[in-house]
C-alpha cells in the first residue's frame, strides 16, 4: 500500500455506518493526472484509493473520513453516499478517453482490496456498486468493460439468477429497479445503468426480453 495524502475530505456524521462500496474509473489521460485531481484542494473531489493498472494501490483518504467522490447520487432511499460509503478510483482513461479493458494485475489488487474492506465494514452485497448505478443520468463509470461477474464469482455483490419473465411494462420494471436500490427518475437512463453492469454487451435503455429476464432474476 502507497500513500498520497488528499486534502478533500471531512468529517462523516456521528454515528454513520460505512454499508457502501463505489467503484470509479479515472477517467482522465493517465494516473499522474487522475492523482493530482483527486490531491488538488480546487476540485474538491477524491476518493479513499485509487488502483493503478499494475495493481498498486494508493490510500488518498483515511476510511474513518469521508472522501467526496459520489457527488449528486441516490441508492436504496439515500442521498447522502459520500457519507456512509468507501470510494475506490480504478485507473482507466474512461469513455472520454477510450475505455479499455482493466488488467488482469489491477482487477486482481482491487479484488484483494474490496474483500479486505468488507472485511472491517457491513457493507451488504447489493450495496457494493458503481458511480453509474448511483448516479445514472450523469456517469458511466467504471464502464461496460468493468468484470462485474468476475467480482461476484469471488463473493464481490450480486448477480441476477436465471428470470423467467417473458415481459413487462415500465411501471413494473421501475419497481423492480426501485426495490434493488436505483433512482427511477429517468427510467431510460437508469436501465442503461443496469444493462452496463449486468448486459453490458448491449446498452440500449429498452425492456427487451433479456433485460426483463435479468430484471426478474435480479428479484429472486
Amino acid at each position: 500500500m502507497e500513500y498520497c495524502a488528499s486534502t478533500n475530505h471531512d468529517e462523516r456524521p456521528p454515528g454513520t455506518v460505512i454499508d457502501m462500496l463505489v467503484l470509479h474509473y479515472t477517467g482522465m489521460e493517465s494516473a499522474n493526472d487522475a492523482i493530482k485531481r483527486l490531491c488538488d484542494p480546487q476540485a474538491k473531489v477524491s476518493a479513499h484509493y485509487l488502483v493503478h493498472k499494475d495493481g498498486r494501490i494508493i490510500q488518498l483518504v483515511g476510511e474513518e473520513r469521508r472522501a467526496w467522490h459520489a457527488g449528486v447520487a441516490f441508492w436504496r432511499g439515500y442521498t447522502d453516499i459520500n457519507s456512509r460509503s468507501i470510494g475506490v478510483e480504478i485507473v482507466n482513461s474512461g469513455h472520454e478517453f477510450g475505455l479499455k479493458p482493466f488488467p488482469e494485475k489491477q482487477m486482481a489488487s482491487l479484488e484483494t482490496l474490496v474483500l479486505d474492506i468488507l472485511k472491517r465494514h457491513p457493507i451488504p452485497k447489493r450495496n457494493v456498486v458503481g458511480h453509474s448505478d448511483v448516479a445514472p443520468r450523469r456517469k458511466t463509470d467504471p464502464g461496460e468493460l468493468f468484470d462485474w461477474f468476475r467480482l461476484y464469482k469471488c463473493g464481490i455483490g450480486i448477480w441476477p439468477k436465471n428470470g423467467m419473465a417473458k415481459s413487462m411494462n415500465d411501471q413494473q420494471a421501475g419497481i423492480l429497479l426501485r426495490d434493488f436500490g436505483y433512482e427511477i427518475d429517468d427510467l431510460g437512463k437508469t436501465l442503461e445503468a443496469f444493462q452496463r453492469r449486468f448486459r453490458p454487451i448491449e446498452i440500449n435503455g429498452k425492456l427487451d426480453s433479456e433485460t426483463v429476464q435479468l430484471l426478474s432474476g435480479l428479484q429472486k
